[in-house]
């Protein structure tokens, strides 16, 4: 999907190689887990319990008491302000940045293999592994199953960061465009966008591929987040399908961090609110452990 944009409009949620032998979804209809039809529905039940959801809440730290002494980057620049204040769009990080967790590490521990993936995850988000080499070795762990896949969905909602909903809400009155850029799965972070109202066209994730029997085959290796770069790719094509002047990236790992390049964002805002990982916090632009830093500099 490298030339995935070839127009203004963006639709991300669309795979080109698929075949007709893939499960539809009873959990998501029109979910065909490599299929080109747009994943937009889901059951009442299931809508009606992501909405209830509220953030989680953690007790408040210092940001003097958690931050290593080398990093001096926790107070933003003027340069940096402008940016931020003036983006056209904000892309998004889900994992350990909009959520509290690492979905491919909560799923896996959802199906008995949680140590081991976790560990794999850590050296993936810290950039020591190609990210489609971590992605693949995680997902052979445990292979999860549809159904597997729909259990958790149903027994394990999202664990919101907090403020991030105040947060996304400010910038949407902004007239700011939010996207969710992700090394995560789709079917995992559209509940994400229904709790925070973030349209499913604004989501660039990976797809899980389950067979005709519900077992797991693999991914969509044409997502473009699902190789080391991917996410900046996704920046790079909507920044030009949409003309953005001022793109922004938020998020905590080194994937994250590749986005801020020539083309795509202008600005890497590293949020360490769940995860400090030193290497890539040294290497942002602004450094935050709260959300309310981010609020508190649009008033």
């Amino acid at each position: 999907m490298e030339g995935l944009i070839s127009a203004r409009t963006i639709n991300p949620i669309r795979s080109q190689s698929c075949s007709n032998r893939f499960l539809q979804s009873p959990l998501f209809p029109e979910v065909a887990h490599c299929t080109t039809q747009k994943l937009y529905n889901y059951p009442v039940k299931l809508m009606t319990q992501f909405k209830s959801i509220a953030p989680m809440t953690t007790s408040a730290q210092s940001t003097d008491s958690i931050t290593p002494a080398h990093l001096n980057n926790t107070l933003p620049s003027k340069d940096v302000l402008e940016i931020w204040r003036n983006a056209d769009a904000v892309c998004f990080d889900v994992d350990s940045t909009v959520c509290l967790d690492e979905g491919i590490d909560e799923l896996a521990e959802f199906c008995g293999a949680g140590k081991a993936v976790a560990e794999w995850t850590v050296r993936a988000m810290g950039g020591s592994v190609p990210f489609e080499e971590a992605l693949t070795a995680r997902l052979s762990l445990f292979n999860p199953s549809l159904s597997q896949l729909q259990e958790f969905l149903e027994k394990r909602p999202p664990k919101i960061s907090p403020g991030i909903d105040e947060l996304i809400t400010k910038l949407k009155a902004n007239n700011t465009d939010v996207y969710l850029v992700s090394g995560g799965f789709r079917q995992m972070i559209q509940p994400v966008a229904l709790l925070l109202g973030i349209k499913v066209e604004n989501i660039y994730a990976n797809q899980l591929l389950f067979g005709s029997s519900g077992e797991f085959v693999g991914f969509d290796k044409n997502e473009p987040t699902s190789r080391s770069g991917g996410k900046a790719t996704a920046v790079q094509q909507l920044r030009k399908a949409h003309e953005y002047k001022r793109m922004v990236m938020i998020g905590d790992g080194a994937t994250d961090l590749e986005a801020r390049k020539p083309g795509g964002a202008d600005l890497f805002i590293c949020y360490a609110g769940v995860q400090l990982r030193d290497a890539v916090a040294a290497k942002a632009d602004w450094l935050v452990f709260n959300f309310n830093d981010l609020i508190n500099s649009l008033e």
